[in-house]
C-alpha cells in the first residue's frame, strides 16, 4: 500500500497556525467529506520526551465522492480545527483502501509525527488538544471537521530505583530508592518531578506480575526512598501512574537475593 507524505515545515516550532500549506484562500467553498472511525494512538495518550521525534499511528475512514488532491489527514489542534493551532512535524497517509467505490467511501492508515526539538514545543503545550480531519479538492475547495475527540498530549517521565543491600538476610530491613524526572521542554532536559506519589512494587521470584506494597512521595528534586522487610527473593520497582500533563513511568526492576 502506497503512502502519501505531507511534510510541513514548522520553523516557528511544533504547535503553531499552519500556514501556506493549510491556507484557504478567500471565497473558497468549504464541506464536501465526512471522517468516521478516527482512532489516534490507539486512544492513548501521546507522551513526548525532550530529544525523540515520535511516530502516532492513526487510523480512519472518509465519505466522499469529490476529487482531493491533498490530504485528507488527521492531526491534533487548538483553538479552532481550521485556523487554530497545529500539533505536528510530518504526515504520511496511505493511498485508498476502498470499501465503496460508489459512495467514494475510503479507509486510510496515517503516521503523524512529533519533534519536541522545536524551539516553539514548551511545556505549556501539554494538556488536552482536539482532532481535526482536513482534506483539500481540486477548485481551492476543502473541508475540516471537528471530530470532538480529546487527545492527551503528556511529558514524558523517568523513574529509576535500587535496593540494597543485595543479598540480603531474610526478615532484615532494605532501602528502596530511586528519582521520578519529567520532560521539561522549555529546557529539552529531564528535571526532578516534586512531591509526586510513587508506589513501591514487588514481584517474588517466579511471580508473573507486580503488586503495590507501599507508597511514598518524591522530596524536591524527585528523589524516592523507602524501607520495606525482605521475605522472599523478588523484583522491586517504583511506579508513577502520571497525570493530566505527564506520563505514566515504571522503573526498571531490581532484584534483590534473599537468604
Amino acid at each position: 500500500m502506497g503512502k502519501a507524505v505531507w511534510t510541513v515545515a514548522l520553523a516557528a516550532g511544533a504547535a503553531v497556525a499552519l500556514t501556506g500549506v493549510a491556507a484557504v484562500p478567500a471565497g473558497a467553498a468549504e464541506g464536501g467529506a465526512s471522517f468516521s472511525r478516527v482512532t489516534v494512538n490507539g486512544g492513548k495518550p501521546i507522551v513526548v520526551g525532550v530529544k525523540d521525534q515520535i511516530e502516532v499511528p492513526v487510523s480512519f475512514r472518509m465519505t466522499t465522492r469529490l476529487k482531493y488532491d491533498y490530504g485528507p489527514m488527521i492531526y491534533p489542534f487548538r483553538g479552532k480545527a481550521d485556523g487554530g493551532e497545529m500539533l505536528y512535524d510530518a504526515i504520511e497517509t496511505t493511498d485508498c483502501k476502498v470499501v465503496d467505490k460508489k459512495k467514494g467511501v475510503c479507509d486510510f492508515k496515517e503516521w503523524l509525527y512529533i519533534d519536541p526539538r522545536h524551539l516553539d514545543f514548551e511545556n505549556e503545550d501539554a494538556g488536552t488538544w482536539g482532532t481535526a480531519a482536513q482534506v483539500f479538492f481540486a477548485g481551492d475547495a476543502w473541508d475540516t471537521d471537528d471530530q470532538h475527540i480529546p487527545l492527551q498530549l503528556k511529558r514524558a517521565t523517568r523513574v529509576t530505583v535500587d535496593a540494597s543491600p543485595e543479598p540480603v538476610a531474610a526478615g532484615r530491613t532494605i532501602t528502596v530508592t530511586g528519582r521520578v524526572t519529567r520532560a521539561n521542554w522549555d529546557t529539552h532536559t529531564y528535571q526532578g518531578y516534586a512531591n509526586r506519589t510513587v508506589s513501591l512494587q514487588f514481584k517474588a521470584a517466579g511471580a508473573s506480575s507486580y503488586k503495590t506494597v507501599k507508597k511514598a512521595t518524591s522530596n524536591g528534586t524527585g528523589g524516592l526512598r523507602t524501607t520495606v522487610k525482605a521475605t522472599v527473593p523478588g523484583t522491586w520497582r517504583w511506579t508513577y501512574y502520571g497525570n493530566s500533563t505527564a506520563g505514566a513511568k515504571s522503573s526498571s526492576g531490581d532484584y534483590v537475593a534473599v537468604r
